[in-house]
């Protein structure tokens, strides 16, 4: 099989688990040295033994500055350059909190990470990119919907949609390309904790999917590599939904 990412440089936040890994395997398999971030190191160590292929884990919180410094600095020493960015990390409520119960705890931290750490996560990177570089955000269906309790997590879904867009043409003249990548419900690890604490949601979901199952995290991994790949080199600003078609029909 050809390997399109042979000798590219990829950095991953939030790659020990979920899309995260799934992505980094399958980029480690198609020829590139990928560097993962993750905030539990143990779990760090476990993934990058799962990649294999020399990837690299650097142990860190993707919401925090200092922390994607030292990502760069290190993949700056190895390689001084970088192909793509996966900006992948991210969370949501455990709880629904409806407006009226909202606290400044929660608009803090699910903003941090989902907005300004991966508007860092991408800024901080530049000095790495270049002409052909690629940008990938994660994304989700909930930026175009309303689930209910949720409106922190879909504004902050909104918010990368809209990344997207403008620096799409505030990175053009770089030629460095930008494209998010929105997936729906998931076979995540949290994903699933989510499910079992919630008898009967799973079946919920899986009625308003047209495909009639929740995704595999390998799945939407296909779609970043797409993204990243020279066979979408004509695509740039897009939002690239895998979610079963639960968003479009």
């Amino acid at each position: 099989m050809a390997k399109r990412f042979e000798n590219k440089i990829v950095a991953i936040t939030g790659g020990s688990e979920g899309i995260g890994l799934a992505t980094a395997r399958l980029f480690a398999a198609e020829g590139a040295r990928v560097y993962i971030t993750g905030r539990r190191q143990e779990r760090l160590d476990e993934a990058v033994e799962e990649i294999g292929s020399g990837a690299v884990g650097v142990r860190g919180d993707a919401a925090n500055l200092a922390d994607l410094d030292r990502l760069y600095e290190r993949i700056q020493r190895d390689h001084g350059r970088l192909d793509v960015v996966f900006a992948n990390a991210g969370l949501s409520e455990s709880e629904p909190r409806p407006l009226g119960t909202i606290d400044e705890e929660s608009v803090d931290r699910l903003f941090g990470l989902n907005v300004r750490g991966l508007l860092f996560t991408v800024q901080k990177a530049l000095p790495l990119l270049s002409a052909g570089s690629v940008v990938i955000l994660n994304g989700s269906v909930a930026g175009s919907k309303g689930f209910p309790g949720q409106s922190l997590y879909n504004a902050s879904k909104a918010a990368v949609r809209s990344f997207a867009r403008s620096w799409t043409s505030d990175l053009k003249a770089q030629g460095i390309r930008v494209n998010v990548v929105s997936p729906g419900g998931t076979e995540t690890g949290p994903m699933r904790s989510y499910l079992t604490a919630r008898p009967g949601v799973e079946d919920m979901l899986k009625q308003v999917v047209p495909l009639g199952r929740l995704g595999q995290p390998d799945e939407v991994a296909r779609a970043v590599l797409f993204l990243a790949s020279q066979e979408s080199s004509y695509i740039a600003g897009v939002e690239l939904v895998v979610d079963g078609g639960s968003l479009a029909v």
